[in-house]
This record gives C-alpha cells, structure tokens and sequence, in this order.
C-alpha cells in the first residue's frame, strides 16, 4: 500500500520576513522591445532564518494558486486572477491576498510598461539579503535575477498593467 504526505501550506505573514521589490526593464526573448520586470524576494531575516522565509514565500504561493517554476501565469487571461499590479506616480504596487509591495520604478522601466501594457513579475521563495531601498549593481542583480536556483525558485506572472482612473 502506498500513502501520499501532503505539504504543510500553512501561512503566517511574519515568517516572510522583510520583502523587497526591485523593478527593471530589458531586453526580452519575445523580440518585442523592453520590458518591464519586477522581482519581489525576502531578505530571509524572518524570527524562522532563511528556510522559514523560504517556505512562507512558498505557501503564499501555492495558496493564491501560484506555481512555482518557469510556467508562466498571464494574469491578463484570467479575471480572478489573485496579484494584480497599479503603476501610479513612478510606484509600481503589486497587491495579493496577504501581501501589498510597492516600488519606485524608473522612467525606462514606465516606458516599456506603456508600450506592452504588462509587466512581468516574478516573486522568488529563493532568499537574497540585499538590503532594500539601496541601488543594486547590475552584475549583483544579473547574478541573483538570472541564476536558475532563483528562476526555479519563483512564481512567473505577466501582470497587466492597471492605473487610477
């Protein structure tokens, strides 16, 4: 006889610990111009360390239906679809159940966003400490952004765009 464990998906917001978001825009396979990004991440500092903030990021996840891996979820195919993106101001604010995060996003990145009407918005369970709110070197994001361990790792969602009216 063969049993299946099911996975704890219990989430508690504080397991994330602190979260960042950091936007920016680029050349994509797709041929189509720049394109905007934004990667969400936890520091890994939550009272759990780095493996708790790892598994909280993994059951907000899975509990908003998110999976993790390179599928991409196209939220503008789905009208319940649980995160959603406002760009207003020069901030770009992701929302989800649980879960609001917003960021400056730069001219370029505003740019692209106008001309696609998307953005894509990956939010890895694959801790990085880069402190929020100070600049990133591009080597340093290119490393952590591009490395399979943080592709692998993540929820892939192409996010419309939504602005007040």
């Amino acid at each position: 006889m063969t049993s299946t464990s099911s996975i704890e998906t219990t989430f508690r917001p504080g397991d994330l610990g602190t979260l960042a978001v950091i936007a920016w825009s680029g050349e994509h396979d797709d041929g189509q111009g720049d394109m905007p990004f934004l990667l969400a991440y936890s520091l890994g500092d939550s009272p759990a360390g780095p493996a708790g903030s790892e598994a909280a990021v993994r059951a907000l996840l899975g509990n908003n239906g998110l999976s993790i891996g390179t599928a991409v979820h196209d939220g503008s195919r789905h009208p319940s679809f649980p995160v959603s993106l406002l760009v207003e101001a020069g901030q770009a604010v992701v929302t989800m159940p649980w879960l609001n995060a917003q960021c400056p996003v730069p001219p370029e990145w505003i740019a692209a966003s106008e001309a696609r009407g998307s953005a894509y918005f990956l939010f890895t369970a694959r801790p990085w400490s880069a402190a929020p709110g100070q600049a990133v070197d591009e080597q340093e994001l290119r490393q952590f952004a591009g490395a399979e361990e943080t592709l692998t790792a993540a929820a892939h969602c192409l996010l419309p765009i939504r602005r007040l009216r």
